[in-house]
C-alpha cells in the first residue's frame, strides 16, 4: 500500500529535520553566561570543555579526555585539566541528554547547552601531530613519554592542546572556529592560553586529506613557515 503525505505533513517533517540530532552528544555545544563562553566538543570518542571570554581575550580553563555516552549517561576518563591536574587519570560520570539542546550537569549544575554543529564534516575527529617537514623532508615527530599534541574538530570548531597525561602536565591550548573549502583550511582564533594577543587572528593553510592523514602548510601564529601532518587517532563513526 502506498503512503501519501499531505503538504502539511511534509512541512512538519522538514522542520523536524532541522532540529533533529542523531543519538549521542557528537558535535559542539555552547553555554554563554555574562560574557563568558563555555564550549564542549565531542568527537570520535574524545571530548574537551573550555571556558573563555573572547571579547576580553581571556582564557579561563580547559579539560578533556576520552568519553563513553550511553542512555543519557556520560563517563569521562580525564587526560588533562588546566585548573585541576589532580583530576587527570580519574573517571567522572555526568548526566547528558542530547537533542536540539544538550542537558547536562557537567559544570556541577544542570544546564541547557545550545547546539553549534553536529560534527558531520570530513575533518570532524581527533587528530595527533605525527610528522613535520624539516629541510624539505617529512620527519616523524617523536614525543617523549606520554606527551602529545592533539587537535579535536567538530564541523565548525577546533581546539588544539599540548598535554602529558602521564605526568598530568598541561602545556597550552588554543581554539575557535574553522573552515575547510577547496583545499584551504582557515582557523579563527577565539582563545589562546599562552598569548592572548593572538585572539582575533585568522590563520590559513593549504590543506588536504589523504586517508587518515591531514596535511597542511602555511605560516604559524608566529609567522614561521610550517608543514605538518596530523593523523586521525580517535574512533571513526
Amino acid at each position: 500500500m502506498k503512503t501519501f503525505r499531505t503538504p502539511g505533513a511534509i512541512l512538519v517533517l522538514a522542520l523536524l529535520s532541522l532540529f533533529y540530532k542523531s543519538p549521542g552528544p557528537e558535535g559542539a555545544w555552547q553555554l554563554a553566561d555574562n560574557g563568558s563562553t563555555q564550549v564542549i566538543i565531542f568527537s570520535d570518542g574524545y571530548f574537551t570543555h573550555t571556558s573563555f571570554d573572547r571579547a576580553a581575550k581571556s582564557f579561563s580553563s580547559t579539560r578533556g579526555g576520552s568519553y563513553v555516552w550511553k542512555e543519557g549517561k556520560l563517563s569521562v576518563s580525564w587526560e588533562f585539566d588546566s585548573a585541576d591536574p589532580s583530576r587527570v587519570g580519574s573517571r567522572s560520570e555526568y548526566s547528558a541528554i542530547p537533542g536540539s539542546s544538550l542537558r547536562t550537569n557537567l559544570t556541577g549544575k544542570d544546564a541547557q547547552w545550545q547546539v553549534i554543529d553536529d560534527g558531520s564534516t570530513s575533518l570532524h575527529g581527533l587528530w595527533e601531530i605525527t610528522q613535520r617537514k624539516e629541510n624539505g623532508n617529512l620527519v616523524q615527530i617523536h614525543q617523549q613519554g606520554t606527551r602529545k599534541t592533539i587537535k579535536i574538530l567538530s564541523s565548525t570548531r577546533f581546539q588544539w592542546a599540548a598535554i602529558d597525561p602521564g605526568t598530568k602536565k598541561f602545556m597550552g591550548t588554543g581554539g575557535g572556529t574553522y573552515s575547510f573549502e577547496k583545499g584551504k583550511y582557515t582557523e579563527h582564533i577565539e582563545f589562546f592560553s599562552r598569548d592572548s594577543s593572538r585572539v582575533g587572528q585568522s590563520l590559513s593553510f593549504e590543506g588536504k586529506l589523504e586517508g587518515d592523514n591531514w596535511h597542511h602548510r602555511g605560516q604559524s601564529s608566529k609567522g614561521e613557515p610550517i608543514y605538518e601532518v596530523w593523523s586521525r587517532t580517535g574512533r571513526v563513526n
